[in-house]
């Protein structure tokens, strides 16, 4: 077992805490396993997020500083953005696509479609809105009796979960054109420091505070710089300490997540996995789509001498925790550590191009956006045109920008990406009993984009005329 590589250990804890969870929930273990193991998995969460936020500021103005120039930072910057739309574009039309030409939404019966269309009509109403697609099926007296028996069975869009989450969604549907930019600067560090959902905020201030001490005369910015190298070194090895535990943490993570989905009842896990078959297997294959397509055409075609097998070898570790913890900003430390001690990418661009696309690089998160939204239509008999697809393209771009890097964040972005085409934000109701194990897979997703970015970067970018 110590001979093993450590994503073969991570492998092996995740299969151990699925299979221990089924069979606590079998023999009536489940409040032990919620007492005793899980907590173990939450720890872990928490001492990635200890070290995640630290180790981005520290990370980012030492690269900046390594830099030597603002003029090189402009440069690079530049790049990594321009990388990080493409990809993000990308997965959305490989969404769209798949979506389009697989339709799971149509694979339901018709009469549950139509009811489906009924319920759509009776919010349409209520908001004083009209359909997208110019129907009123509920003018027709033919479904004047099926609209009353809809009437009186809604009610999935009052549950607790989703109300909470249309709030949230709402509100971030009136802020204005340029709220991305105000929620850029902090008001208060300290505030963003403590608080992991603000980490455009720290890297912002990571950025400005790396730029002003560029224009640093260097006898006095020198005893700073060492020191900022120093911590972000300390932070480092933190991550390789923790690391050398993850199989054991990853176990109790995944034990007490399916023995949470379970609720005691081993059968409930299956049906989790069998409801929404079809949109959960259009999702997942385009997510394959872009870990396996998208990506090593991207390294073929802009890196040389490092082949998509090495490169997968190299960040296994971050997707097996990207994986169990959902969270790229939770992963981002062992991205780091895998992209610059496996793939060999100069820290002085990881440690700028990571941090940002963690941040603003979700192109798994914008794939499943642009597929619920078309799965959602479909069964609800709403024909999205071209122009609104189009819609839930630049939505979906823009959201992925602004969405947190934290488990499930994608799923307030798909009600402003709903609201954004007309139909019902609270439609995610549906499809939040499959969105965990989805978020799961999607954050991988968002991790080897990241990493691959870091790598096109890395080895298409030349730093040998800098400054040190």
């Amino acid at each position: 077992m110590g001979k093993l590589p450590l994503h073969w250990k991570i492998i092996i804890g995740l299969v151990l805490g699925i299979l221990w969870a089924l069979a606590s929930s079998w023999l009536g273990w489940g409040t032990f396993t919620e007492n005793w193991v899980s907590p173990w998995g939450r720890i872990f969460i928490d001492l990635l997020k200890l070290i995640a936020v630290p180790l981005v500021l520290f990370s980012i103005i030492g690269g900046i500083v390594s830099l030597g120039h603002p003029r090189d930072l402009g440069r690079l910057g530049g790049k990594t953005l321009l990388f990080y739309l493409a990809t993000t574009v990308i997965s959305v039309t490989v969404g769209l696509v798949l979506v389009n030409v697989l339709a799971p939404g149509k694979t339901i019966e018709k009469e549950v479609r139509l009811e489906n269309r009924m319920g759509y009509e009776l919010w349409l109403q209520e908001q004083g809105l009209t359909p997208k697609d110019g129907r009123w099926f509920s003018r027709d007296s033919t479904y004047h009796k099926l609209l009353s028996q809809v009437a009186q069975k809604r009610g999935f869009e009052e549950t607790e979960e989703v109300r909470v989450r249309l709030e949230t969604a709402q509100k971030a549907e009136k802020d204005g054109p340029l709220v991305f930019l105000e929620d850029m600067v902090p008001g208060n560090l300290f505030f963003s420091l403590s608080d992991n959902r603000n980490m455009l905020q720290i890297i912002f201030f990571g950025i400005f505070f790396g730029v002003a001490l560029l224009f640093i005369p260097s006898e006095k910015a020198a005893p700073l710089k060492r020191l900022i190298d120093s911590v972000a070194e300390v932070f480092l090895k933190m991550v390789e300490l923790i690391m050398a535990a993850a199989p054991f943490f990853v176990f109790a993570l995944m034990a007490g997540m399916v023995n949470q989905m379970s609720g005691g009842d081993p059968g409930h896990v299956l049906e989790l996995f069998k409801g929404l078959t079809w949109y959960s297997l259009v999702v997942v294959l385009g997510l394959v789509i872009m870990a396996f397509v998208i990506y090593p055409a991207f390294m073929a075609f802009f890196v040389k001498g490092i082949s998509f097998m090495e490169f997968l070898r190299g960040i296994s570790p971050a997707q097996m925790l990207a994986f169990t913890t959902s969270s790229s900003a939770a992963t981002l430390p062992v991205t780091l550590e895998c992209v610059e001690e496996n793939l060999k990418v100069d820290k002085r661009i990881s440690s700028f191009v990571l941090p940002i696309g963690a941040t603003v690089n979700m192109d798994g998160t914008s794939l499943y956006q642009a597929v619920a939204v078309v799965f959602l239509a479909q069964m609800h008999l709403v024909d999205l045109s071209i122009g609104q697809q189009l819609t839930v393209v630049l939505t979906a771009t823009l959201a992925s920008i602004g969405a947190a890097a934290i488990p499930s964040a994608g799923v307030v972005m798909l009600m402003v990406v709903l609201s954004s085409v007309g139909l019902n934000p609270a439609w995610i109701g549906i499809i939040l009993p499959v969105d965990r194990i989805l978020d799961m897979m999607r954050t991988v997703v968002n991790v080897t984009g990241d990493a691959t970015v870091s790598v096109v970067v890395g080895k298409t970018t030349n730093l040998d005329n800098i400054e040190q």
